[in-house]
């Protein structure tokens, strides 16, 4: 008999053999012993006592396998022994002998269920992924990676910096992994990784909330950084994680950006104070709603909002809402070192290793709105806004500390400042 059937004959065999003797009823204060005597040759019988060395707290004594098994039993509004919560004890106990069967008579099986996967094999990997990888390949810009040279030969300090020395390019993929969370479900379901049946009555296993792909909580430590994420999953576009954004949507960089840089430099470039003059509040989150509900197909267009600074608003604010920053949390303090360095040539070659370390949709992202900014300077006599202006407006928007620690941030913002203003002056070398 095959795993599948075998397992949804154990959850039938269960649910009618073993529930159909239960044993429940509240027994008070009572030791292991007596709880055990009570139960001593009814085989999928339970009872809840109150411990006698913690009273107060409750105890479910189960009987499987011919010996009384005891667990603490919680309540928070539904029952529960372990990370399952259920709305009956009698619920949770039959759970639980699905899974001791399962678990004592497949042991061996389950233990093997995990080293000859068909996950590989599946159109899931093997199609999607290889056409979406190829997709968003096509046409990208890779980071090059540079180093910053001292040449005894050239006397100026900005023409030594962009002496350039080229070195193997850093090789691209929009990887994400997978956003797994406990799932429910309702009917036979097997795992996409091992094409093994998920068992129990709830929380047999976990899917990803970005592309729906279910597997075994187990199994879903082994499966590959490949998801990709199904448009009709993703409910919003502004707070959403940058790679699964561009990753659903087939894109280098999110639509906002592209979409607010175009409009900016259409009609914005001169307008005084830009970036720095904040738009109103509620236009702002009108831009905000429409990207949300129309995605590339909102309207930000003069006609709909004359203030450029309402435009200019929407992309700090898309920027600043990111869930992980365009510069990661993880790289933060890299960046902060970096714009400690004395040495220009040194913190110009520190700035642009970390820059190589970004995920690929971040650095895509970045590298775009350096560009952008980078041309926002060159119309300075009108708009006021230089490299270091545009610096102390970006530096906390693209960098933020990973413990949010309004003191340690506060204690950074020169470092941030330095960092975007270097990124701007030196985009076309550190790009």
């Amino acid at each position: 008999m095959c795993f599948f059937k075998y397992c949804c004959a154990v959850n039938g065999i269960i649910y009618h053999y073993f529930t159909s003797r239960i044993f429940h009823r509240f027994h008070g204060i009572i030791s292991r012993e007596y709880a055990d005597e009570l139960l001593a040759g009814i085989e999928g019988a339970y009872l809840i006592r109150e411990s006698q060395r913690q009273p107060g707290t409750h105890t479910l004594a189960l009987r499987f396998g011919n010996q009384t098994l005891n667990y603490r039993m919680f309540y928070d509004g539904k029952h529960f022994v372990g990370e399952k919560r259920f709305e009956s004890v009698h619920d949770l106990v039959t759970d639980a002998l699905i899974t001791l069967y399962i678990e004592t008579k497949a042991a061996e099986y389950i233990a093997k269920m995990t080293t000859n996967p068909i996950y590989e094999h599946l159109g899931y990997t093997s199609l999607l992924k290889d056409k979406m990888v190829h997709r968003l390949s096509r046409g990208r810009t890779e980071p090059r990676r540079v180093t910053f040279q001292k040449d005894e030969r050239i006397s100026s300090p900005l023409v030594r910096r962009s002496a350039l020395k080229d070195a193997p390019e850093k090789q691209c993929y929009y990887e994400k992994i997978h956003n797994f969370k406990v799932h429910t479900f309702r009917g036979p379901h097997w795992c996409e990784y091992c094409a093994n049946f998920m068992w129990g009555l709830i929380a047999q296993g976990v899917r990803c909330s970005d592309c729906g792909l279910n597997v075994h909580k187990q199994c879903s430590k082994l499966v590959p950084s490949d998801c990709q994420p199904d448009l009709r999953r993703i409910k919003k576009v502004f707070s959403c994680d940058l790679t699964t954004l561009v990753k659903a949507h087939n894109t280098t960089r999110p639509m906002v950006v592209d979409m607010c840089i175009r409009e900016i430099e259409l009609r914005g470039m001169k307008s005084e104070g830009l970036y720095r003059v904040s738009g109103f509040s509620e236009h702002i989150e009108d831009v905000r709603l429409s990207f949300d509900r129309d995605g590339e197909k909102a309207d930000i267009s003069a006609n709909a909002y004359a203030d450029i600074n309402i435009i200019a608003g929407a992309l700090k604010l898309y920027l600043r809402d990111l869930p992980i920053p365009v510069i990661t949390f993880d790289l933060y303090s890299k960046f902060i070192q970096a714009a400690k360095n004395p040495n220009a040539d040194s913190r110009l070659e520190a700035i642009h290793e970390g820059l190589l370390q970004l995920p690929p949709a971040h650095y895509e992202t970045l590298r775009y709105l350096m560009a952008h900014l980078k041309r926002v300077t060159m119309f300075e006599k009108d708009n006021l806004m230089n490299a270091e202006n545009l610096g102390i407006v970006f530096g906390p928007t693209l960098m933020q500390p990973p413990e949010q620690n309004a003191l340690t941030t506060l204690n950074d913002m020169r470092q941030q400042k330095l960092v975007v203003q270097l990124m701007i002056e030196h985009e076309d070398v550190l790009f």
